[in-house]
């Protein structure tokens, strides 16, 4: 096990510091104090050849504003909030409206875009790297003194990558993480996601309208074949159909789907190809599918030109604008209450 440590770039001349996270298998994750950016996760092809699975760039320049979340921790609010307005114990709230007069991720000056206090640990099973974040009242426009923190955790003998999230505030607040990693199972990016298979153990998604919010309907998957991932499906089907939601939303999958709890739910995603899998439990309601429909661009991935389905997010969080759907689980945080959160990434 071991944790290395070099400077990546600066930022307003603060240092941005890369951790790179490797097992006793040659697994490996890299990721930045930048937003806790994962920039790399190393894993094994059916034939044992080590190679990337998630969208990152290979130098700080390239990140830039990183207007597609790459790889980022997104918050305090992750999805969309209508109009970035919300009312919490009789005050009113208006946040930043950031993608076309809708409220996102966070704001631009969301948990992305900050430097956090990082700190490497390393015990007999694992390697850890602690994220600290300290969000005033007001930042961004959320109430409360928030204290955020984010563990990546490696164990030494597991293919497998672990997010705990832990926050407190000193009012009662809206808060709903997730990363943002994209997922590619191919290795180094060779395909589009297309082919992959997904499972999703979910029997309802939330129907959006046309400014990429829930209507507040929750479709059955029994009643729309496209969206049920029940039993496993490739995406190529519907991301190449005629189907509305999948057009509204740029040609591809940017829906929430409620996981079945009592299923105790994992999300599979296979390359058959590569032979490679990956399993995620979360404790999180919901998981919002992403298919990289709005990525492409005059930009590469190492040596491989951006464009769309070149990965998926699998984003485990609390369902976006559930404020405004009191039938969705909620995403408020009461003052002095501890939020705790995990999501577990386990690659076969």
């Amino acid at each position: 096990m071991a944790i290395r440590q070099n400077t990546f770039g600066q930022k307003n001349g603060q240092d941005i510091t890369r951790y790179t996270l490797t097992n006793d298998k040659g697994f490996q994750v890299s990721c930045l104090d930048y937003g806790c950016i994962i920039t790399e996760i190393l894993t094994p092809d059916r034939n044992g050849l080590l190679e990337n699975v998630v969208l990152g760039f290979d130098t700080w320049e390239e990140y830039g504003s990183n207007p597609h979340y790459f790889g980022a921790v997104v918050g305090r609010f992750a999805g969309r909030i209508q109009e970035g307005a919300f009312t919490i114990e009789g005050t009113d709230y208006q946040l930043a409206r950031n993608s076309n007069g809708q409220h996102l991720h966070g704001g631009p000056g969301g948990f992305h875009s900050v430097v956090w206090k990082a700190e490497a640990i390393e015990t007999e099973n694992e390697s850890i790297v602690e994220f600290a974040h300290f969000s005033p009242d007001g930042e961004e426009g959320f109430p409360g003194n928030l204290t955020m923190t984010v563990r990546y955790v490696v164990k030494h003998d597991e293919n497998q990558l672990a997010i705990s999230y832990f926050a407190k505030s000193d009012k009662t607040t809206l808060l709903n993480v997730t990363n943002h990693s994209y997922f590619n199972l191919s290795g180094d990016f060779k395909r589009t996601i297309l082919d992959h298979q997904l499972t999703i153990p979910s029997n309802h998604y939330a129907e959006l309208n046309g400014d990429m919010l829930p209507t507040g309907n929750l479709i059955l998957a029994e009643e729309d074949r496209l969206f049920d991932f029940r039993n496993g499906s490739t995406l190529r089907e519907g991301i190449d159909s005629q189907h509305p939601q999948i057009k509204l939303v740029g040609g591809g999958y940017d829906h929430p789907f409620l996981l079945d709890k009592e299923a105790q739910p994992v999300i599979e995603l296979k390359d058959l190809e590569s032979g490679r899998g990956l399993q995620v439990e979360t404790t999180e309601p919901a998981v919002v599918l992403y298919t990289a429909n709005h990525i492409g661009g005059p930009y590469s991935f190492k040596s491989v030109a951006a464009q769309n389905q070149l990965g998926l997010c699998l984003e485990t969080q609390g369902m976006p604008d559930s404020i405004h759907h009191p039938h969705f689980p909620s995403s408020i945080l009461k003052a002095g209450e501890l939020f705790e959160s995990r999501t577990v990434y386990r690659f076969m």
